[in-house]
């Protein structure tokens, strides 16, 4: 079925009508955290709208994230910094960034954009997620829409599907929606919080992927043949989960996030060419996890597209857990109340 709407005509004349699309202010900024999906997105059911064919379930980063900073400038074009350096026009970043800024700014407008990642860029820990997590709040504030979070994640899951999710602390869940033009595909908090959970990150590469998320994605959903059983899957776990939040239940939640991000992993190494984000070094801390259960210790791990590994324990298992880990990264989700949690 053909969509009414081109995105940008969906944003302008929907999400956004009687809004001003011209700067109310002559800068902004915004902080928006990573988030690491415990029931994860893969798979699109639309590309242009970024539609996921399932709904997905994650936690927040706390202080991982993207800091960033907006200010109109006179130039013919935007100018990209990130962590400092400038970004050339010609970089995946900066052409995704420019497309999405089309969406609802006027082509006359330029900003100078300044981002700053506490997580390593393009390195599967949602760097993409909090970047577009953080311009979508920035751009509410310059534009002032004064738009709710829950709209606002609409805006942002046009420029990476996971950064629908990066708006908030804590559990965010995003629904898979219905619609053509996704207006209902939304994110929003979740009540629970959970202070005695942990998420470790044990960084195996910060380089970036060879093959993107994106593209990964696309790859694995034409070709590999267990891809048609992961949204029935994806939509058990995703309840599964919720209720272990709910209940408080760890054992539920680490078991079932850890099976969810092996099954998708599967439906990558199934597709052709095989996408295999794993490195050696990845499968050995995977060993060294399940060497852990052995012993009783209850640690569980889930992973994106990437190389890196995402722990899930609880605090009172933290120096165990890192004399096996020393460098492992340990983040309180729920360490303090955020004025958007």
């Amino acid at each position: 079925m053909m969509h009414m709407l081109t995105p940008a005509q969906w944003v302008q004349e929907e999400l956004l009508a009687g809004r001003n699309l011209q700067p109310a202010q002559e800068q902004a900024s915004a902080y928006a955290p990573a988030n690491i999906a415990l029931s994860k997105y893969w798979g699109k059911r639309e590309k242009h709208f970024n539609l996921p064919i399932t709904g997905s379930l994650s936690v927040s980063l706390a202080d991982h994230g993207s800091q960033t900073k907006l200010q109109i400038i006179d130039a013919p074009e935007h100018a990209v910094y990130l962590n400092g350096e400038q970004q050339g026009a010609d970089t995946a970043f900066v052409k995704k960034l420019d497309t999405w800024l089309a969406l609802f700014l006027p082509t006359d407008v330029h900003l100078r954009i300044d981002t700053h990642n506490t997580v390593p860029t393009a390195a599967g820990l949602a760097s993409s997620a909090s970047g577009f997590g953080a311009m979508a709040l920035a751009c509410n504030e310059l534009c002032g829409w004064q738009l709710d979070y829950t709209s606002l994640s609409t805006i942002a899951r046009l420029g990476s599907g996971s950064a629908s999710r990066s708006l908030w602390h804590g559990f965010v869940k995003w629904q898979a929606g219905a619609a053509d033009n996704g207006h209902d595909s939304v994110a929003y908090v979740l009540p629970e919080r959970w202070p005695q959970l942990r998420v470790g990150i044990l960084t195996v590469s910060s380089a970036s992927k060879a093959v993107s998320s994106r593209e990964g994605m696309q790859r694995t959903v034409q070709t590999s043949p267990l891809f048609k059983q992961w949204p029935s899957q994806a939509n058990s776990d995703l309840a599964t989960i919720e209720e272990a939040i709910m209940a408080a239940d760890f054992s539920l939640l680490g078991q079932t996030a850890e099976h969810n991000a092996m099954s998708m992993h599967a439906t990558m190494m199934a597709a052709w060419p095989p996408l295999v984000y794993w490195q050696a070094e990845s499968v050995a801390a995977m060993q060294q996890v399940w060497a852990l259960r052995e012993q009783g210790i209850e640690v569980y791990l889930t992973m994106d597209a990437g190389p890196n590994l995402k722990l899930l324990f609880e605090e009172h298992n933290t120096p165990l857990i890192k004399q096996v880990f020393p460098l492992l990264d340990v983040i309180q989700p729920f360490q303090s109340a955020h004025k958007n949690s």
